[in-house]
């Protein structure tokens, strides 16, 4: 701790994800704790798919923007240039995207996702509305629904353009 920054006493709990929490850092460890829960069950759910959640968040991408230059994304999966390279050798190698050369930059190229991927894609979303549905089981009627309202306008506040 800092020499110029005093201790102070009074302050009766520490950081932590636990209920009643009042610490600064508490919505964000509950978020992460969320996160790594969510996590896990969607992973469960995509395993005999035979991808991971970072395969099927770009398949998302894929799905929603249609073909997309790998440095966007990267961007929007919070990947870093080698990662995303690796996550679409993979999609590739299984079938489930393609590269594309863009139009006017023969040095760029575009991911586009395949037939078969968006079969696949359109399967695991079938495959994970049981374990979404546990996901949720403990909150009462019209809480998943608030749950997800409230998630949606923390993550995306108006102006943020995302």
């Amino acid at each position: 701790m800092a020499a110029d920054v005093p201790h102070d006493t009074t302050v009766a709990s520490r950081a932590t994800d636990r209920p009643g929490d009042e610490s600064p850092f508490a919505l964000g460890l509950l978020l992460r704790r969320a996160h790594w829960r969510a996590a896990a069950v969607m992973s469960e759910a995509l395993r005999p798919f035979g991808i991971e959640l970072r395969h099927f968040a770009v398949l998302i991408v894929l799905v929603d923007q249609g073909p997309t230059m790998q440095r966007d994304l990267a961007v929007a999966t919070g990947s870093d240039k080698a990662g995303i390279m690796r996550v679409v050798d993979d999609l590739e190698g299984k079938g489930l995207a393609v590269r594309k050369a863009v139009p006017g930059d023969r040095r760029a190229r575009a991911v586009a996702i395949t037939p078969e991927g968006l079969e696949l894609f359109d399967a695991v979303h079938v495959a994970a509305d049981r374990p979404a549905q546990r996901l949720v089981a403990e909150l009462g009627p019209g809480e998943p629904e608030l749950l997800k309202d409230l998630l949606t306008r923390f993550a995306h506040p108006e102006g943020d353009g995302s």
